[in-house]
């Protein structure tokens, strides 16, 4: 990938590993769109999913392989012939194509397809090297590595690199690793084993202990030279290293961390916040480099200081990672082409019949907030981008709801361009908005996770709500923003439907025919 020796490749697994967070799941196109940004960041590798997954998968992670322009596209395979094929198939039209290759090499993990230490050592040889033979760029990784016994783990990464892999990643699965284990568990294997020196070693570290950015920068300091992470962190359980945080703490710590990536940082915000907005999961406000609060100010010490040179508490500059000043120059009276310049500052390109369509939301917005923050328009076009090609849209909703009884809620929503209504009621307007919901969508999928953030200050704010419901082991997110809490609840319950449909037909499911009844 590189030969100089301080350049650390940036391997980004969100379209994979970041997938597999319970309810994170991308369409094909957001799948597409997420890939060329990563592509267009500067990300060195893209592992674009697991092409024997599914056949959804397959054919994402193809269309992303013939679509790169810089990016190395990887696909990932259990250590099976089977699974290599599949994703050779997937990955071979790209102009660098990648097979990435586990197994579980632990003591847990070898009692899962019941191996022995020798049998599973003559796995890993035969899957390397079929692997070798259709590709010239192959990753390995023992699964589980940092709980795997030295003298095996050092036996198996030798037999991967006599094989043929010309990258040895070093899997802290479980997020159990501390940053000097890590460092010298890198060190110790570029040290003793065998033939080291001709190959990368990647670092992939999981936060289930808050340490997996630490543990990748020990891991890089100890030798490695590929760091495998996600955007926003994302991932299953407490996620994965995240990207903007090793990003920048390379680059604001070059003294102490003299390595470089080749990822422009500007664009960092702006895929954050894509990737919130098609995974369902909100940034924490307090998140390093990407949350709300990062680059915020409250305390009078604080502020004084900010004023008078900003170095005083800022260690790098909101610019610096693609965050523009917050200002409230947007308003009822504000124009197209005002508008159209100031999405483009924050990150969003549009234009004809896309910029009609926002600008008449925008317009409804003013009408109800005195001041539209950045913010306010972030949440505008994020909202707008998930509607996209929705079967299921909200229509009209009235909601009654006092202190001497249940709440009423009123609602219509289009169906494959079909209007019906319901009433209903519930134990306060969202419970009676959702049932409402119920009464016309037939589905049997439940609410896990109901969760309202405001977007800006004030009562008159807009409120970004996510949902999270599950049905028979499908599990999906949905979100939308409004001013009002309830207007923003059906919607990202609407949106998390709509989500649902999709899985289902990537499940094989007939989804065609969606279950309703105009009883209104």
């Amino acid at each position: 990938m590189t030969s100089d020796k301080n350049r650390v490749v940036i391997f980004d697994t969100t379209l994979r590993d970041g997938e597999q967070s319970p309810g994170a799941t991308m369409t094909h196109d957001e799948k597409l769109e997420i890939a060329s940004m990563l592509d267009e960041m500067g990300v060195d590798i893209i592992e674009a999913g697991f092409p024997i997954a599914s056949e959804g998968d397959f054919a994402a992670v193809s269309e992303i392989a013939r679509a790169a322009q810089s990016a190395t596209i990887c696909g990932l395979a259990r250590a099976n012939l089977k699974d290599i094929d599949r994703c050779w198939e997937a990955v071979k039209h790209a102009k660098s194509p990648r097979i990435h290759t586990f197994i579980g090499t632990s003591p847990l993990h070898r009692a899962i397809p019941n191996l022995t230490m020798d049998e599973m050592a003559d796995r890993i040889h035969d899957t390397v090297t079929h692997a070798r033979n259709l590709c010239d760029n192959v990753q390995w990784s023992p699964m589980d590595a940092t709980r795997t016994e030295w003298e095996y783990l050092a036996r198996v990464v030798e037999i991967a690199i006599k094989a043929g892999a010309t990258t040895i990643n070093i899997p802290d699965t479980v997020g159990y690793t501390a940053p000097n284990e890590s460092a010298e568990l890198i060190r110790r294997l570029i040290a003793e084993v065998p033939g080291a020196e001709d190959v990368i070693f990647a670092t992939h570290c999981h936060n289930d202990l808050g340490m997996a950015t630490a543990n990748s920068l020990a891991a890089v300091e100890g030798g490695a030279r590929q760091i495998e992470c996600t955007i926003n962190g994302l991932g299953e359980r407490a996620g994965n290293t995240a990207l903007e945080e090793v990003v920048m703490a390379l680059k604001v710590r070059h003294d102490i961390i003299p390595f470089t990536t080749g990822i422009d940082a500007t664009k960092l915000m702006a895929i954050s916040r894509r990737v919130s907005a098609v995974s369902g999961f909100v940034v924490q406000p307090n998140k390093a480099i990407v949350g709300k609060n990062a680059f915020a100010h409250e305390s009078g010490i604080h502020q004084d200081g900010m004023l008078k040179n900003a170095e005083t508490f800022e260690i790098m500059r909101p610019e610096d990672v693609g965050l523009t000043e917050t200002s409230l120059v947007m308003g009822k009276h504000s124009g197209r082409a005002a508008l159209r310049s100031k999405l483009a500052e924050l990150g969003y390109d549009v234009d004809g019949n896309q910029l009609a369509d926002v600008f008449v939301r925008f317009k409804a917005l003013a009408d109800r907030k005195k001041e539209v923050f950045d913010d306010d328009l972030i949440a505008l076009m994020q909202d707008e981008e998930r509607s996209g090609e929705d079967r299921i849209k909200v229509g009209t909703l009235r909601v009654v709801c006092g202190t001497g009884g249940p709440a009423e809620a009123a609602l219509t929503l289009t169906i494959d361009g079909d209007a019906v209504s319901a009433e209903a009621t519930g134990d306060g307007p969202v419970d009676a908005a959702f049932n409402a919901v119920k009464t016309l969508v037939d589905h049997r999928a439940r609410l896990q996770l109901y969760q309202v953030s405001a977007v800006t200050e004030g009562t008159d704010a807009q409120a970004t709500v996510t949902v999270r419901m599950e049905e028979e082991g499908r599990i999906v997110s949905g979100q939308s923003a409004d001013t009002d809490t309830v207007v923003a609840s059906v919607r990202a319950y609407v949106n998390a439907l709509n989500r649902l449909m999709v899985r289902r037909e990537k499940a094989g499911t007939d989804a065609r025919e969606i279950s309703y009844k105009d009883v209104g």
